[in-house]
């Protein structure tokens, strides 16, 4: 298709264009490709396990985080989904429609909101986890099993990296 590059094609591209400046080109490189694997994955796995289902990846990631954590507040759901609170809301009233996620008020303060599955959502995350894990299986298929563990430990300490607080200047 015109206009479409190869990963090699691009990564030449960009070296040509940056070779004149002072960067961190590793670092780059690292963070690019987590980037694209990470968008090459979401298309896959809502291709394959999530359009028959008729999911949006969004929506998977909030019955995910629900099927975990069971009775969850809302406001949870959205932060371990890394979406907006408004997001979250039109997820889940679409869930909610389709019989898959409830909400309820929360005894202790009306405000809050808990959200659990229903025993369809249930039924349906039982269902497809194991397809959606297979996928996950065909992804790392390419890497050893030492480089999928090399490669689970070196995100892992960039997310938990990322999730301490910063300092700002005036504190440090």
């Amino acid at each position: 298709m015109a206009g479409q590059h190869t990963l090699t094609e691009t990564e030449r591209a960009v070296g040509d264009r940056l070779a004149s400046m002072s960067l961190d080109m590793a670092a780059m490189a690292a963070v690019s490709n987590i980037y694209r694997a990470a968008g090459a994955i979401r298309n896959r796995f809502e291709r394959t396990v999530l359009a028959p289902a008729d999911l949006t990846w969004t929506a998977w990631v909030v019955l995910w985080v629900v099927w975990i954590w069971e009775d969850i507040e809302s406001r949870h759901v959205a932060a371990e989904a890394g979406i907006s609170k408004g997001t979250l809301t039109g997820v889940a009233s679409t869930l909610e429609r389709r019989g898959l996620l409830r909400r309820r008020t929360h005894p202790d303060d009306a405000r809050r909101v808990l959200l659990s599955l229903t025993p369809a959502g249930k039924r349906l995350m039982g269902k497809l986890f194991p397809q959606f894990n297979a996928q996950e299986a065909l992804v790392v298929e390419p890497l050893g099993a030492r480089e999928t563990q090399v490669l689970t430990t070196a995100l892992r300490k960039i997310v938990m990296g990322l999730e301490e607080p910063t300092e700002s200047p005036a504190t440090s």
